[in-house]
């Protein structure tokens, strides 16, 4: 009877002891996508990703690599290091300039002239880096997302 009480005794100072310590936020995945892409006199496209931080912790991101691949074509490197603090459950934007594949650029300008009704597939896949407040070093998360792209009406070069 009497180490039973110890180890009851026991179990509830170390949940006592577990309390007293500070509330750990949720840490999930970001979500990264397209925001922007604008098409550049030399050939290049300036793209605005959108990090989604979909954690109850603001974080700090600071570099990504990934792939950007359209349609069924040959994908090409995104790579750049920032520094960007994002809020809980909030978003901010980052800007990349990307040499597109010729075949890449023919894609895009075949749904130019179609305006909103032209889309492209396209799908951006990678991994962030990030350190969450509450965590002393970052760590990686991988990302991926499908969608598509159109031509914003009246801007010409402009998709969303």
């Amino acid at each position: 009877m009497r180490p039973l009480r110890w180890i009851i005794s026991l179990l509830l100072l170390c949940m006592a002891l577990t309390a007293c310590g500070p509330a750990r936020k949720s840490v999930y995945p970001p979500n990264v996508s397209i925001q922007q892409l604008v098409t550049a006199p030399g050939g290049q496209w300036q793209l605005t990703l959108r990090i989604q931080n979909n954690s109850y912790a603001g974080m700090d991101f600071n570099s990504l690599d990934g792939l950007l691949q359209v349609g069924d074509l040959v994908p090409v490197r995104l790579h750049s290091t920032f520094e960007l603090d994002v809020p809980t459950l909030a978003g901010d934007v980052i800007r990349l300039d990307v040499l597109p594949t010729a075949a890449m650029a023919q894609a895009l300008q075949d749904i130019a002239d179609k305006g909103s009704s032209g889309s492209l597939a396209y799908r951006i896949s990678g991994s962030v880096s990030a350190k969450p407040e509450q965590e002393d070093k970052a760590r990686s998360f991988d990302f991926s997302d499908n969608d598509w792209i159109s031509p914003v009406p009246g801007i010409p070069g402009t998709y969303r």
